[in-house]
């Protein structure tokens, strides 16, 4: 049997600033009242026979506050473009000018901003439950090494001490994260 080894504690601060980074990216593909170039990221169109995402066809620019400036580069795919952007949910309506399609950004309604809070709520928990999820990873980790004599009972105790001081400022920044999305969506 292989000699048991020490848990390394800043593997599992990594997955806990994975899943802050992924709600970040999550937040992206909300939309708020502003335009955003992140707000089509997700967006996936159907061309040359399989789905790509839209950044892979085309740039994607914010002229304006209220404005998308979606420039494709090779005209056969400016029908599916606009196809997977008016089909994507976001409640966006591009314009076609040639290659480029200008997508408004129309201003949101009160009852939508609740709803997208709402969301970007969901979206947090989920965050705080995989980085609660990563803390009872260590913990089982940290008391798997102290049975097989890998560390002593000290040292897993101040290692789980560690552990918790890592999860209380991952879910502090989430909760920051969240705190300024809902600002920026219930901004007028």
């Amino acid at each position: 049997m292989a000699a048991a080894e020490k848990p390394v504690l800043s593997r599992y601060k990594d997955r806990m600033d994975k899943a802050i980074t992924a709600l970040k990216d999550e937040f992206a593909g909300l939309r708020t009242g502003r335009a955003s170039a992140g707000l089509l990221d997700q967006v996936m169109v159907d061309a040359y026979g399989s789905q790509a995402p839209l950044n892979n066809f085309a740039s994607v620019s914010v002229p304006e506050p209220r404005m998308i400036s979606v420039s494709i580069w090779d005209k056969s795919v400016v029908a599916a473009v606009d196809k997977a952007i008016r089909s994507a949910g976001l409640g966006l309506n591009p314009v076609i000018e040639g290659t480029n399609l200008r997508i408004p950004i129309p201003p949101l309604t009160e009852e939508r901003r609740k709803d997208l809070a709402k969301i970007a709520g969901k979206y947090a928990e989920q965050q705080k439950i995989a980085v609660r999820n990563v803390r009872r990873d260590a913990n089982d980790d940290l008391k798997k090494a102290e049975k097989d004599n890998a560390v002593t009972e000290d040292e897993r105790k101040r290692m789980e001490t560690e552990v918790q001081k890592f999860t209380d400022e991952a879910i502090k920044r989430i909760d920051e994260a969240l705190k300024t999305k809902e600002q920026e969506i219930m901004q007028v």
